[in-house]
């Protein structure tokens, strides 16, 4: 067994090696608890179980509790895991409330588990060497070499060597996808998220939040300001939240983040970009965030460059708001949906998915720099209660006044203590790509268009069979992409088909019109986003140095924690 658990831009701050005969665990540590003692491997008190892990235990103090008769070496909230497998043999996964990828070796028969948390918001590849070896690792690159075929380790599962296969550990009431019935309390609700808030401010770094001025940043802003003073996080760094957002110069996300700043009086930090400093990033992006999707590089790229300057200012660990469009319905697509059923039935699949688009691209922008993200909105017990929500009670009704998500920004639509402005608590949805400016997106396919020709196009189902690209940027994406991962395998790990505004085909299905407008972006959801794309607009290069001309008007140009390991058996 090998395995790889943070590459080295991902934890810069201790490098750790575990040997056992054919077995090693090899761990790049970013240091967000413990930081002066928690050093992995991490062991139980004799040493015979190692355990490297890229994560964060939520209830590790409950479950150190639990296991009184155990001799604690570290402060770590992960060492909880060794002590967990030798009460508990393979059967503890379910107990750990956090996100996690980790490796366990058992020195009493040489064997290891391997394991990933429910949603996958932490990275995880498995890969299999011509001679009979297993490896493991956070980023694909730690696999590509070594390994004759490799795919992405499954979220919500654990991989046995005693067993030599994959079992799905995670297996709550919504996975079947059955409709519930429950009646929806905005008080229930409420209260789950601020808990999923509240146990995320376990810290020994300074931190702070990802606010782009749409609904969900803006409500783990405002639920983490309004929790942070008196908790540990606050004793070291302060009671007055960071907030960070990023954007092209006049930006509506740039424009919005500054007014809930200043509602919730935070200390916040504007970054801005400029179209050619994405359009320069977008190499680096690819190479760290391994994916060829068109939506998740287009909004990859800014997070990317704002977690550069986050670094710089010496934050490790940021909250963001990934995962609620998924949950509730908040695409614009959703706008369409039949009925209920197949409402529901959608938002569990995007659920499904998300670690192959939004987990992926929030874990791996960030800890491109080292920093650590984490995402409230995918807490295990927070996703159980909003997904046995009556699906009745999501669907958007115009004619009633609800719009997308309309049950999350109910529960927190409070007349005598109130979260947010109510034009930020009602905003229209806005998907990252776009909030942060939308001359970056016209930008990007004006720049693939002077590097994929017409003849390119044409021959592309030939180049690329699988996941053929339909759009010059996409084609300029699966070149960058195929020049740093060329093998099959790594091809296969990122998804494809059509999709509109974030859709999966469903869209395709609610609604005819829209599949001749495949685009990812929100404008591209016609007749719902109020600044959605002309049909009869288009876009045309300037002659001269590369610029673009977009719509007749000429955009501005210009501005982590895990472990590797390694399984051979």
């Amino acid at each position: 067994m090998y395995v790889r658990l943070w590459l080295r831009h991902r934890g810069p701050d201790w490098s750790g090696l575990f040997h056992h005969g054919d077995c090693y665990l090899a761990h790049q540590r970013l240091a967000i608890i413990d930081p002066a003692s928690g050093d992995q491997p991490l062991y139980n008190e004799d040493q015979s179980i190692a355990v490297t892990v890229n994560g964060e235990i939520y209830n590790h103090e409950e479950l150190r509790a639990q296991l009184s008769n155990h001799k604690f070496r570290t402060g770590s909230d992960c060492e909880v895991i060794a002590h967990l497998y030798e009460e508990h043999g393979e059967d503890f996964i379910d107990m750990l409330d956090g996100v996690f990828s980790f490796v366990l070796h058992d020195s009493n028969d040489n064997s290891f588990i391997a394991a990933r948390d429910a949603i996958g918001v932490t990275p995880l590849y498995i890969g299999w060497g011509l001679d009979g070896s297993v490896w493991i690792s956070s980023e694909m690159k730690g696999l590509n070499d070594d390994c004759e075929h490799f795919e992405q380790f499954p979220p919500g599962h654990i991989y046995s060597s005693k067993q030599s296969g994959l079992r799905r550990w995670y297996n709550p009431v919504w996975f079947a996808e059955s409709i519930p019935s429950t009646p929806f309390d905005p008080l229930v609700l409420r209260k789950a998220f601020e808990n999923a808030v509240i146990k995320r401010l376990m810290t020994d770094v300074p931190f702070g939040v990802l606010l782009s001025g749409g609904l969900d940043s803006s409500l783990v802003a405002s639920v983490t300001a309004r929790h942070l003073t008196g908790t540990k996080a606050a004793k070291q760094w302060g009671s007055q939240l960071h907030s960070f957002c990023v954007g092209l110069q006049g930006s509506p996300d740039l424009k919005a983040a500054k007014e809930v700043s200043e509602y919730l009086g935070t200390v916040h930090h504007e970054f801005h970009f400029t179209v050619q400093d994405g359009i320069d990033a977008i190499e680096d992006v690819i190479y760290h965030v391994e994916t060829y999707d068109v939506t998740t590089i287009r909004a990859s790229t800014p997070m990317f460059l704002m977690s550069r300057k986050i670094k710089s200012l010496g934050v490790k660990m940021v909250l963001s708001g990934e995962g609620s469009d998924e949950i509730f319905g908040g695409y614009l697509y959703f706008h369409k949906a039949p009925n209920k059923e197949e409402f529901h039935r959608e938002t569990c699949h995007k659920i499904k998915a998300l670690h192959q688009y939004d987990c992926l691209r929030a874990n791996k922008a960030t800890s491109a720099w080292g920093i650590e993200v984490r995402v409230p909105f995918l807490d295990k017990a927070f996703i159980n209660v909003a997904m046995s929500i009556d699906p009745e009670c999501k669907m958007i009704k115009p004619d009633l006044e609800r719009i997308e998500k309309w049950v999350l920004r109910k529960a927190f639509d409070d007349e005598e203590n109130p979260y947010l402005p109510k034009h930020i608590l009602y905003r229209q949805k806005e998907q990252f790509s776009d909030g942060v400016g939308y001359s970056w997106i016209d930008g990007l396919k004006a720049h693939a268009a002077q590097h994929v020709t017409d003849k390119m196009m044409l021959n592309a189902e030939h180049i690329y069979p699988h996941n053929t690209p339909n759009t010059k940027e996409a084609y300029y994406y699966r070149m960058i992409f195929e020049r740093f991962f060329p093998q099959n395998s790594a091809r296969l790990t990122v998804p494809g088909g059509p999709s509109v505004a974030c859709s999966t085909a469903k869209a395709i299905e609610w609604d005819a019109q829209w599949s001749k407008n495949l685009d990812p972006s929100g404008r591209a959801a016609l007749g719902v986003h109020l600044s959605a794309y002309d049909p009869q607009e288009s876009i045309t290069l300037a002659a001269g140095k590369g610029s673009a001309k977009i719509n007749n008007k000429k955009p501005r140009m210009g501005d982590m924690a895990a472990p590797e390991l390694i399984v051979s058996s």
